[in-house]
């Protein structure tokens, strides 16, 4: 199906109007090269023409002077045509790069922009494959593809339109073996096409095995399985390489029958042409001149076909490109409320959510948290609790109820401001290579570094910062590999703090880092909760005995809501938690 589909690909005149549809910047560009790709045709048969004049006139005649002459027009006519072949060659590779950075810029502005839900079910790397190796085909499309082949058509129709001028005849005699090279080519084209559509897959496989098993190499060796996977990778790599010894099989058979057909080509023409030539019924001119078209009109051929699969592979890479850009999983923005006064009253009216429509993780949420309030979200793993700071944020959509801050819908707000104004600090903290305060600010020019130092000094975390070799510039590798949980943390609350947001969103994660890092952290988090609306994921219960509210979530339902004393007197969910909890805190200090 997929092969069907590829071949499919190239007729698809509506995709390559739209893959063209990106050159419009560059018309002017592309009107050139289509300018140049005709001055190639019409040039291409004119030097054998010159060499035929030269033999049949000049020399025959002995016409020294005209000799030279015709000498230096044949060197003027190389060189013309050595200057557009280049300006050709740079045009259409400069056309095509273009092409390709205005796509890439707007296919990664789409991945930007898309949902969670649309990355929870792509891998990474299939759309880094999308990104760099899929837009990289497309410019071949440009470079290699339809331009080059009109190009390489109109040469051939030229020569041929010359030949069949000079002698039908002897054209025709020489064309004889044509019907095998068709044949040869169709097979060409059918075998590297179907090896050229596995490598594409295969290359997306790769990318998406390598990424996965990089970033999770910690659990891969933690667990002792680098042999295990290892042997899926040479699965992988080994499907990788058959697919290209296939399209190398197909190359090494195609180019010599082709030499071998324009060896039987040239043999036939000269022995038909010889015999008119002692006749006087051809001359040596033409003899000659048709030694050079012969050869000119099978160089294209030689590489047509390959250009046909070059030109197919660009658009089947195309399709997939464009199903990034036309995907629709993406939060619609279509809100006018900004968010510069919000307050940030939250209400959760009978909100359902799941992640798959007919499997919902909340049910039936229902929740009121007033401007300055610190609510807490407790239950095992699996309850919703992430679930619920995710929607906040409009990460996802729900499907049933309504969510509201200061009274207003979620979607009623601008998308972008909602999200200034929501501040997140995650327990897996995220952070890319750069330096520390490359992080905190995420390179916001508005942030300026005497801002970032009084935020950390605000929440106490300036003087472990300093710490570090380098201080603000020292360079985090990625994922923030070089420093401990704590200290990710400590840095995403410092980033919190600088935008200032109405509501705070904490994942709360004091439970996996040292005491001195734990200290630091419950110091940030009173100083971030100040003053603001706040929702703490507990894992360690004993830190929200202060919360205004706690509510109690179990398989995406909430079944308690109040504060720890009264949740307490009630001896239900909470209360079993509570003293579970502290029955194995007390089992691990006995033990």
């Amino acid at each position: 199906m997929d092969n069907v589909k590829a071949k499919k690909q190239v007729f698809d005149f509506s995709l390559l109007k739209r893959v063209f549809s990106f050159a419009a910047p560059y018309k002017r560009y592309f009107y050139l090269s289509m300018f140049l790709t005709v001055m190639l045709a019409l040039l291409s048969p004119v030097r054998p023409y010159l060499i035929q004049l030269t033999v049949d006139k000049y020399i025959t005649n002995q016409w020294a002077q005209m000799l030279v002459i015709i000498t230096i027009v044949q060197i003027v006519m190389l060189l013309l045509e050595t200057a557009v072949r280049f300006f050709f060659s740079f045009l259409t590779n400069w056309l095509g790069q273009s092409v390709i950075k205005d796509l890439r810029v707007a296919v990664y502005r789409k991945v930007t922009r898309l949902n969670l839900a649309y990355f929870d079910k792509t891998p990474i790397g299939t759309l880094t494959t999308r990104t760099i190796n899929d837009i990289e085909a497309i410019n071949d499309i440009f470079s290699e593809g339809i331009i080059s082949i009109v190009a390489d058509l109109l040469m051939i129709l030229a020569i041929l339109g010359v030949m069949v001028y000079e002698d039908w005849r002897l054209t025709l005699i020489s064309l004889s073996p044509f019907p095998v090279l068709i044949l040869a080519t169709w097979w060409f084209k059918e075998s590297v096409n179907k090896s050229f559509h596995r490598v594409r897959n295969a290359v997306a496989a790769l990318n998406a095995f390598v990424q996965e098993h990089i970033t999770g190499m910690v659990v891969v060796q933690a667990f002792s399985a680098e042999n295990r996977e290892f042997g899926k990778f040479r699965t992988i790599n080994k499907d990788h390489r058959k697919a290209n010894i296939d399209a190398i099989f197909a190359y090494s058979v195609f180019f010599p029958v082709v030499e071998i057909i324009l060896a039987i080509s040239l043999g036939l023409m000269v022995w038909w042409g010889a015999n008119k030539v002692l006749n006087y019924e051809v001359t040596q001119g033409v003899m000659i001149a048709f030694i050079m078209y012969l050869n000119m009109l099978f160089r294209p051929l030689r590489i047509l076909a390959d250009k046909f699969n070059t030109l197919q592979m660009g658009m089947v890479a195309s399709e997939r490109v464009f199903k990034v850009l036309d995907s629709d999983e993406h939060i619609a923005d279509h809100g006018t409320h900004t968010a510069a006064g919000m307050r940030g009253e939250i209400s959760f009216d009978h909100v359902w959510f799941g992640y798959k429509e007919d499997r919902f993780v909340l049910k039936d949420i229902t929740f009121h948290a007033t401007q300055g309030q610190t609510i807490a979200l407790v239950g095992h793993t699996g309850s919703g609790k992430t679930t619920i700071i995710s929607i906040l944020n409009r990460l996802y959509e729900i499907q049933k109820g309504r969510i509201m801050i200061d009274n207003i819908p979620l979607q009623d707000y601008k998308l972008a401001e909602l999200r200034s104004r929501v501040g997140v600090v995650l327990q897996d903290v995220f952070l890319f290579s750069g330096s520390v305060i490359d992080n905190i600010t995420l390179r916001n020019p508005a942030i300026s570094r005497e801002q970032v130092e009084h935020a950390a000094k605000l929440i106490g975390v300036h003087d472990f910062i300093l710490r570090l070799p380098g201080g603000y510039d020292y360079q985090v590798m990625e994922r923030g590999s070089t420093l401990s949980l704590g200290q990710r943390q400590l840095i995403s609350f410092i980033r919190a703090l600088l935008y200032n947001p109405a509501i705070l969103i904490l994942d709360e994660a004091t439970s996996s880092v040292d005491t001195e890092s734990e200290m630091l952290i419950q110091h940030a988090i009173d100083k971030l909760i100040a003053g603001r609306t706040a929702i703490v994921i507990a894992h360690r219960l004993s830190t929200i005995s202060k919360a205004d509210q706690i509510i109690v979530l179990d398989k995406g339902e909430i079944k308690e809501i109040g504060n720890h004393e009264a949740l307490m007197k009630q001896e239900g969910y909470y209360y079993k938690l509570y003293t579970m909890q502290f029955q194995k805190a007390g089992a691990v200090i006995n033990g």
